[in-house]
């Protein structure tokens, strides 16, 4: 990398301790190689209207965060980020609250942070703006002068045109993107998405299969799908917390075949749909009854808003009804968590299941799905169930791949797992794993920004319809 990487988004995490993420892990390396700056939130609610720019080392990585007001954030994070863009971006129309106040409040967040941000930059340094919150980041910064390679990545998928331009001022959200030099999604069908917006919406076109232009612009559009750390998670499934999970799992659940989905508690997993797959499994294929045991970890997630709370009381109910009609002494068909699992403990649980049950209605990836290959014995590996409009399906075609809206379809695909023979296990498994050591994290991390260093500048200059100043100015 010639210069500094500057990481962006909506949380910073130091990525030296055990606990984080993947993106964590990947930024990490890269941040650490060229002595870089993590700038976001820290998750804090202050009173200082300027958010209180706090600065500490991390290694060799400065990690750079501010404090929002509790009107800022519950305009900006709750109220637009994901109140609006999260659902619409799930193709959740639906559930969307369209309130004119939160976009402002998003615009202005944006605003705040670019100013704290360009006093930290140093000539030459990369910039890598992660996801939904930020999508203006760019645009501002520009605004205020910077000259920098800027690049953006969605980690959620971006529906078609037809959905976004239901979002009020979708024009102006979008056009913003045209400010980075390299916009970067999870799968080409995302990407493509993109191309159609600024052809249908913006007046633009697209310039090769990498390239858009509008407003002037042309900016480099590509898909780069996000992987997982695969030998940090192999190392995690050799340690005794895993060992002990795989043990337990397979003396208690010694004469069932075991099921397992991992999931956040949130409406885009499909979990009500996947209940009533379970259950049209055990009414169809009765053999799976005494047998088949699903293991449904369901984490909070925004406990306090509405639709979060209706999927809760729905998801209970299907389990309960579940239980309850086909449930005996000595087995109950649906074993269901409403909090985490430690991390360490993961890999243990994967390996210890026969199918993993991935069936989200819409993700930008999912990487439960490569987390469970990543943990199968290859002499012996469990089945991926994956859904169709999972990001993940894009890469992991060997997977069976279901339509989660399709109950009884699902349902019959299942079974099939449940039954598949060894020797097509074998063979499904060495082509997904060999993608998924192939395209990890690291991977990800490094073509992004080999990509976004090669990437041409946009043409043309940000105008003031690009700027949050310009909007407050007026409003």
């Amino acid at each position: 990398m010639a210069g500094r990487l500057v990481a962006v988004s909506n949380r910073v995490a130091d990525p030296r301790k055990l606990g984080a993420g993947g993106l964590a892990v990947a930024l990490g390396e890269l941040l650490n190689t060229s002595g870089g700056l993590w700038f976001g939130w820290n998750g804090k609610i202050t009173d200082d209207p300027s958010g209180g720019l706090h600065l500490q080392r991390a290694g060799k990585v400065t990690l750079a965060t501010i404090g929002l007001s509790r009107a800022d954030h519950d305009a900006y994070y709750l109220g637009y980020s994901n109140g609006v863009l999260w659902p619409v971006f799930h193709y959740r129309l639906d559930l969307a609250d369209f309130d004119s106040a939160d976009v402002e409040a998003y615009r202005r967040v944006n605003r705040l942070m670019a100013q704290e941000l360009l006093p930290l930059l140093r000539p030459g340094d990369i910039i890598w703006v992660h996801d939904y919150q930020m999508i203006p980041m760019a645009a501002e910064l520009r605004a205020l002068g910077c000259d920098h390679r800027i690049g953006f990545f969605l980690h959620i998928p971006l529906p078609p045109r037809t959905i976004l331009a239901a979002i009020p001022q979708h024009d102006r959200l979008m056009r913003s993107l045209m400010s980075y030099n390299l916009v970067g999604f999870q799968t080409q069908m995302d990407a493509d998405h993109f191309a159609d917006y600024v052809e249908a919406e913006s007046g633009g076109q697209r310039q090769d299969r990498d390239r858009v232009g509008a407003y002037g612009r042309t900016t480099c559009v590509r898909a780069f799908p996000i992987g997982i750390d695969v030998d940090r998670l192999q190392a995690m499934a050799r340690e005794p917390d895993s060992q002990g999970m795989a043990a337990m799992m397979r003396e208690q659940y010694s004469k069932r075949q075991v099921l397992v989905g991992v999931d956040r508690l949130d409406y885009s997993k499909g979990l009500p749909q996947r209940m009533l797959a379970f259950r049209r499994l055990l009414e169809r294929y009765p053999e799976n009854r005494q047998s088949a045991t699903l293991i449904q970890v369901a984490a909070p997630s925004r406990e306090n808003v509405e639709a979060y709370a209706d999927i809760r009381s729905q998801l209970e109910s299907l389990c309960g009804a579940l239980n309850g009609d086909f449930g005996e002494l000595d087995w109950m068909p649906v074993r269901y968590m409403r909090r985490s699992v430690a991390r360490r403990r993961l890999p243990g649980l994967f390996a210890a299941s026969r199918v993993a049950l991935v069936t989200p209605l819409r993700d930008g990836m999912n990487l439960v799905a490569k987390e469970f290959v990543a943990s199968q014995d290859p002499d012996d590996p469990g089945v991926l169930v994956l859904s169709r409009f999972a990001g993940a399906a894009e890469q992991l075609t060997d997977a069976l791949l279901v339509n989660p809206y399709d109950t009884a379809g699902t349902a019959d695909v299942i079974q099939q797992a449940l039954h598949m023979p060894l020797e097509e296990r074998r063979r499904r498994h060495a082509r997904l794993m060999a993608l998924v050591r192939e395209f990890d994290v690291h991977w990800w991390a490094r073509a992004y920004v080999a990509t976004l260093e090669a990437a041409p500048f946009p043409s043309g200059e940000p105008t003031a319809d690009d700027s949050v100043n310009n909007d407050v100015e007026r409003a």
